[in-house]
């Protein structure tokens, strides 16, 4: 059984790419058994196990399989699921196998592969994952214990490394964009789409700045009201976007829409209302939901999360001793993992010599029952039973030493007397 993380992130791809490559939170549960279903096309021996990963700036299809060459159909399968040229795919994939794949997911479960230098949000997106890819079946030994085991790292880091020390979020870097438009966030009116985590975060960075007024626009009304209320702002449908978007200075969206939500049109005629006031537009969502050429127009200021990538990355000098620690941490419990991977390998090993032993074990015991049932002296029985038992067990590490040359029989000649080497 391999292991293996296949993927593409925002170190590796531009969001125009990450966004074809994004799984809808609907997608996921058929995705996992439709990679199984993949993985098991070129092995017949079945139990390969898949998990997925798809967030704003990273997919990743995690696996164990004993297919010929499972990073490359692992690959393959992204590409098809998303019916995407792999020719111009397999340039921003990353292909980890085995060890790579253990560090790989560790380091992303502790927020050291994030576009927000050791941010949490990731972890709670994992364990969503996760719990997906079981209720799918994609999950099954291998898997299970990887990930478990980065919940573990994740929270040794976090608790010994100061990894998460002077970063900037997301949502404090929205606010910093936005200061270079308008000076005063507090003569603003924000408007805020989506009612998920990251509007959450948004929405109080943005709260604490004391703007005119805050509007939640939802696809469910009833969901956006309750999110609203925390911040005595108000809510809106995602319907009525057309008729009031040219109310607000700033725009930030997060949904789980396949498609834009906001075109260039909409904002055109937005823009025109308000009589070429700009706006400031933040697109955090993937794939987005504000058409890219709204990036165009004179007054719209559009950032994406790549944008505020780079904002963020404002103070990682600082973090650089907790990376270096954060960083061994994880490469003590890789060595961990892979000795426990060692172990499970011979498991299969180790059952066949039970199974072998307890068939000679019962063999003898049943010629000693029978020669018990015909009057044989208990003592002699006992003598045969012994003998016959040693005997069975030593003819086949004899038979290999014997058919041994050189410095194969060598090591047999080392090893054997190791094995038998019992309690007296």
């Amino acid at each position: 059984m391999q292991l293996l993380a296949v993927g593409l992130n925002h170190n590796t791809a531009p969001v125009s790419l990450r966004e074809q490559l994004a799984f809808a939170p609907d997608q996921l549960g058929q995705a996992v058994v439709a990679a199984r279903s993949w993985f098991a096309r070129t092995d017949s021996r079945g139990g390969d196990e898949a998990a997925i990963l798809s967030t704003c700036n990273r997919t990743e299809l995690y696996a164990a399989s004993t297919a010929p060459d499972p990073l490359d159909a692992g690959a393959h399968f992204l590409a098809d699921f998303h019916r995407l040229n792999y020719a111009e795919l397999r340039p921003h994939l990353y292909m980890l196998p085995q060890h790579d794949a253990v560090r790989h997911t560790f380091r992303v479960a502790s927020g050291l592969d994030s576009m927000v230098l050791g941010e949490t949000q990731i972890l709670g997106q994992i364990k969503d994952a996760i719990r997906t890819a079981d209720e799918a079946g994609g999950l099954g030994t291998y898997l299970h214990q990887l990930f478990q085991r980065s919940f573990s790292v994740a929270k040794e880091v976090r608790s010994t490394t100061e990894i998460g020390a002077h970063s900037v979020s997301m949502a404090a870097a929205a606010v910093r964009l936005s200061q270079r438009i308008f000076d005063k966030i507090s003569a603003q009116n924000v408007l805020f789409i989506g009612a998920g985590e990251m509007i959450e975060l948004c929405a109080t960075h943005f709260a604490a700045q004391n703007p005119q007024s805050i509007t939640i626009a939802n696809r469910t009304l009833e969901r956006g009201e309750v999110l609203a209320h925390r911040f005595g702002g108000r809510a809106i449908r995602l319907a009525d976007l057309q008729d009031q978007l040219h109310r607000y200075d700033i725009v930030i969206s997060c949904t789980a829409s396949s498609l834009p939500l906001i075109g260039l049109g909409m904002v055109e005629r937005a823009i025109k209302a308000r009589r070429h006031k700009p706006m400031f537009m933040v697109d955090l969502a993937v794939p987005r939901d504000i058409e890219p050429e709204v990036a165009r127009l004179n007054d719209a200021f559009l950032y994406t999360v790549d944008d505020l990538g780079k904002v963020v990355q404002t103070g990682l000098e600082n973090r650089q001793a907790a990376v270096a620690q954060a960083e061994a941490i994880i490469e003590t419990r890789v060595q961990s993992f892979m000795h426990w991977i060692d172990d499970r390998a011979v498991v299969p090993v180790i059952q066949h010599l039970q199974e072998n032993g307890e068939a000679l074990r019962q063999a003898e015991l049943d010629r000693a029952r029978r020669m018990l049932a015909k009057g044989a002296d208990v003592d002699a029985v006992l003598e045969a039973l012994s003998k016959g038992l040693t005997a069975k067990f030593m003819h086949g590490p004899q038979q290999a030493l014997h058919r041994a040359q050189g410095e194969e029989r060598a090591q047999l000649a080392e090893l054997l007397p190791q094995m038998f080497r019992g309690r007296r």
